[in-house]
Order: structure tokens, then sequence, then C-alpha cells
């Protein structure tokens, strides 16, 4: 097993980097004193690496690949295949390790009803039940996979009824269960402070700082009192603070800059990474982290001090085994993934709000997703906008649909299934506009588009439902 529970070797010495994306791939060529790029794991092929990210390996510049689409706190095992890419791609780039969310971003397969994408990483509740399941998957993954993992906090808008642990319980028991690494997004702390009320301060107090792999920094934007954790704003002096609180506690393997669009000029990329050098003091990691060896016992003790109104200290490693080992976890998995279908469903399929949850905060994350949707859809087929006249009458189209039709596989059928959906309601109405889009979707699809009689059979089948 690589990477699971047991001693594990140091963390690897990584610096202070930036986030690879194609849009600033010769921008991040040319920063001065780059020691390290992520890649999003899902956005490249082990055959045939951009040219860009092979030029950095060559000059000696660290690639680590950074997973979007695992969902390892959803119900279901994670998916081996998807597990073998996400190895594939580490040994592709030779990179010390790969990291993830702690995240669900679809239904599961006990749920009722189809299986629903959420495009987007949700949280996990923070209860028993989702931690059992979590750490059980944590194992499957590092078993599966050929370097260490590492799992990134997330930021949220929603907080989930009845949770039973504190963020720095709930991050100290995955720890102490699994041996996984922790990778910190200061960023996210910071969402979270202001969206949830919780204190970025008593999460670093509480999660044990010696499994940190490495740090991410980012930057948002503040609308109607909800943070919006964009990646497309620079980063904030709130986010620095938090760094240089997190710095103040332990000097980090690597900080690594994100930023995903509405990409600066190169200087300000710069600029950025060097005010997260000046808040590490000089260049990040200058002293190499100790290695990482498991203590239940002191990160107990951490995850208790930590504490929270109303929440108890976490049990003990060997009773949260047993727990697992004596009632399994089918029935487990099945009241965590009817409870995640039930919240996702909400987001992006418009059914009722389950209870317990903050109404208002959970139509603002449904309204942020298919906002996220249609702007993806819209980076992975720019010739749509252009056949319907616009960015905003796309837009507005877009949004109509997704009303109704949930994602189910993911963003590039999604956009298939959009340009099939006006089709079959014959819009849009101008006949070259329809052509255009005839051709588009047929080029991509590989079939003939539908005829008109079965496009009115399936309007009425649509009115119907």
């Amino acid at each position: 097993m690589r990477g699971g529970e047991g001693d594990m070797k140091p963390m690897a010495h990584l610096g202070v980097g930036i986030g690879w994306r194609p849009e600033i791939a010769g921008a991040v060529e040319g920063l001065p004193g780059l020691d390290w790029v992520e890649v999003v794991a899902e956005n490249i092929c082990p055959g045939h690496l951009p040219e860009s990210l092979v030029r950095l390996l060559d000059r000696g510049v660290r690639v680590v690949p950074h997973g979007v689409s695992l969902g390892i706190g959803g119900a279901d095992r994670p998916d081996p295949a998807k597990l073998a890419a996400l190895g594939e791609r580490a040994v592709a780039l030779g990179a010390p390790l790969v990291t993830e969310h702690i995240a669900f971003v679809r239904t599961s397969s006990v749920a009722p009803g189809p299986v629903l994408e959420a495009g987007h990483l949700l949280p996990v509740a923070r209860t028993r039940d989702a931690l059992d399941v979590l750490c059980e998957n944590v194992r499957i993954a590092q078993d599966a996979l050929p370097v260490p993992l590492a799992l990134e906090n997330i930021a949220a808008l929603v907080s989930w009824p009845g949770e039973e642990l504190t963020e720095a319980q709930f991050l100290t028991e995955l720890v102490e269960r699994t041996g996984v690494r922790l990778l910190i997004d200061v960023a996210n702390l910071h969402t979270n402070r202001v969206n949830r009320g919780e204190d970025p301060v008593a999460v670093l107090e509480g999660i044990p700082l010696e499994a940190l792999a490495y740090v991410h920094v980012a930057g948002g934007v503040e609308r109607g009192g909800v943070w919006h954790d964009t990646h497309a704003h620079p980063v904030p002096d709130a986010v620095l603070d938090i760094l240089a609180e997190l710095r103040s506690r332990v000097d980090p393997p690597g900080v690594l800059l994100e930023r995903d669009d509405d990409f600066p000029a190169e200087a300000e990329l710069a600029g950025e990474l060097a005010a997260i050098r000046g808040v590490l003091g000089g260049p990040a990691g200058a002293v190499p982290y100790p290695p990482f060896h498991r203590s239940p016992g002191a990160a107990r003790t951490r995850a208790s001090n930590a504490g929270g109104a109303g929440v108890g200290a976490a049990p003990t490693h060997a009773s949260n085994a047993g727990r697992a080992e004596v009632g399994g976890l089918g029935g487990v998995r099945t009241r965590v993934g009817i409870g995640q279908a039930a919240l996702l469903s909400a987001l992006v399929a418009g059914t009722p709000v389950p209870e317990g949850f903050d109404r208002q905060r959970v139509r603002v994350q449904a309204r942020a997703l298919a906002a996220k949707r249609a702007g993806v859809v819209a980076r992975l087929a720019p010739e749509l906008p252009g056949i319907l006249g616009g960015e905003d009458p796309y837009r507005e189209a877009f949004l109509r649909y997704a009303r109704h039709r949930p994602m189910t596989a993911g963003y590039r059928r999604d956009a298939l299934d959009f340009a099939e959906h006006l089709l079959v309601r014959d819009l849009p109405a101008d006949p070259a506009a329809r052509r255009r889009l005839t051709l588009w979707w047929r080029d991509r699809a590989g079939a003939r588009p539908p005829g008109r009689a079965v496009r009115w059979a399936r309007a009425l089948v649509g009115r119907a439902a």
C-alpha cells in the first residue's frame, strides 16, 4: 500500500508554485523563481502532455496532478477507472504525490433515481457516518495509487444540519484513521469564515499540521454577504493573513497560487507570487518539514482542544474502527447516499430543500452551480454562444434548459444535450442558425439529428413530464 497507514516518507519540498492552465501557459513558463506547478488531472492526457508542461519538466520544475472529479466523499466506493487515471497521470509527470478534495460531486448508485452530477465540489456532512465512508474510500484510493494522496478542505455556501464534528475534529480524525496528507486551502478557510461563521484559527490550531502536504492560496469576491471562491480575482489581504497565521505554526512544504479564470497579465501573477513569498519570510519551505509520524493520542488531543459549541471530543480510533467493522458500511453508505442525493437534487433539479438546510443559501448555491455550468459549457463549446446570437441569449437559453435538465454525464455531454434540446424545440428560430447548430451537433455526436416527428414526440413527453 502506498501512502496509507503506518510510517510515511518525508513530504517532498515543493517551494512556491502556481496552478498551470493552458490560458496562461506562456506566462507560467516566464515566471521568475518558479519551483513547481499543479495541473488539473482531468485536463491532461498522459501520452500527450502539453508542450509547455514538457518544457517545465525538462527544466526540473515539479508538476503535481490535482483531481476534481473523484468525489471521494461520496457514498459510493471510488471509481477504479478514475483512480487508475489519476495514478497514470502521477506516473507520467513523475509527481511525488496526487491530490483531491474532501467532497462529493455526484449522487450515489445506492440512492433512488438517476445519477446526477453537480459539476462542482460539494461539502461532506461532518458526521460519524460520513467520516466512516470517507475513511474507507480513502483507504481504497491509497491502495490503488502509486504515490501518496493528499486531500483538500473545500469552500462551501451551505452547512449540513446535525453535524457532529467541527472541521478540525473531522480533519484530524481523518488523518488519524488513514494517514492521509492534508492540502490546506487558506482561501477556503476564509470563505467558510464568511459563509459559515467558522474560525480559521480554530481550524489551524486543531489539525495535525505535521500531515501538511502543501497549501493553496486564491482570490474571490463578496456579493450580498456571501463570499464566492472564484479563483478569478486577486488574493485578498484576509487570505494572506490566514497564510501568515499558518506560517507562524509551520513552514509549509509548498504553497501554490490558484487562478482559474479572468487571467491577469504575467506581471500581476508574479506580484501575487511575490506577496506569498513575503508572507512566508523568504522561499517557502526553506527548512524542509520533518517526516509525518502518526500519533493518534496527540491528534485526538488537538481535535478535542479545537472543540466547538455542542461538539464533543472525537472518540478513539479503535472505537470508530469497531463501529465500522461490527455494523458494516452498507447501511451507512445508503444513509449518506440518500442525504447527499436529497441535497444535490435540490441544487440541480429543483426538488424541495431537505429539512434543516438554510433554504436561502441553497438557492444561492443552486444559482451559482447553474451559472458555473453555463460558463464551463461555453468554454468547452465556444461556438454555441455565437450560433445563438451572443453571450446573453446563450446564457438565457442555457439556464432555461438547465432548470429542468440536471447534468448526468459531465460537461461535454451536457453541451451536446443542450444543443439537442434546442433542436428538439426547433430553436433557434432563424433557419441559418438552426442549420449551423445541426451541423455542430452532428460533427460531435456522430449521429443524425432527430427528425421533426421525433422532436415533436420528445417535446410532448417533456411537457407531460
